[in-house]
């Protein structure tokens, strides 16, 4: 999610930026924020879907704040343009450029992150990730690339798509909490956590990865187990049927 802070305050800058940057990592989506000091300098950079949501001064001196808008318009007509503001009297005339919102200034951190939390509604879904520490090196780590999570003394191995392995300082528990609001990581064993999204089968106690690993499953959970898989899986089905969003047919 990139976004662009067009005021000529510096105050304001900085503190807008640094309210995103924490809105991402609490919200695990990556957060880019660039500053501009004055709208002709956004407007000299700016392209078509080249920043996600844009906050605005209309009280900045320089380029007519109507101008800075209507070109940001004609520009990019889906960007989330959110003015600040240290009097609504402009309002009316700013939702003509279809503003998403408009924050007053001196604002709060509170205010700004309800802005943001109903700008993601609205945005495409960004790629979760995590940022695991390995080797001394921090890896960003997308949520949809993890296979499987498994204790190795005081380690975590965490096995991606693509094969590789990952080898952390965390435990099990740490990684549950990082991922406890993520259905599709369940947890089949001690020190055994995986993606549903790459579970194919359950047999002879064991639970059949798409990449050809099995991993036991506890015996006294196996049947909760097995649920919390078919129901994640009826989720997602659910999911994709109300955005219009089918599985291609079966040609087999």
């Amino acid at each position: 999610m990139r976004i662009a802070i067009i005021d000529d305050e510096i105050e304001y800058q900085q503190k807008i930026g640094q309210i995103c940057k924490e809105f991402g990592i609490q919200n695990q989506c990556s957060v880019d924020t660039v500053s501009f000091d004055s709208g002709e300098a956004f407007l000299n950079t700016f392209t078509k879907n080249s920043f996600a949501i844009i906050f605005m001064d209309i009280y900045m001196g320089g380029m007519d704040r109507i101008t800075i808008a209507s070109q940001i318009r004609q520009r990019d007509d889906r960007c989330l343009l959110i003015f600040l503001t240290i009097s609504p009297e402009f309002m009316a005339e700013a939702f003509s450029f279809h503003a998403f919102e408009y924050i007053t200034k001196p604002f709060t951190t509170e205010r700004v992150t309800s802005v943001l939390k109903d700008a993601l509604k609205f945005l495409p879904a960004s790629p979760q990730y995590l940022e695991i520490v390995s080797k001394r090196k921090t890896i960003p780590v997308l949520l949809d690339d993890i296979v499987s999570a498994v204790t190795d003394a005081h380690y975590l191995e965490i096995t991606l798509t693509s094969n590789a392995t990952i080898r952390c300082r965390m435990t099990m528990p740490d990684f549950l909490r990082l991922v406890e609001h993520v259905p599709r990581f369940i947890s089949v064993n001690k020190g055994i956590t995986l993606n549903a999204d790459h579970i194919l089968d359950f047999k002879d106690s064991c639970c059949i990865l798409d990449n050809g690993e099995r991993f036991p499953v506890r015996v006294r959970d196996r049947l909760r187990i097995e649920r919390a898989v078919r129901d994640y899986h009826f989720a997602k089905l659910r999911n994709r049927q109300r955005r219009g969003v089918y599985p291609p047919p079966d040609t087999k």
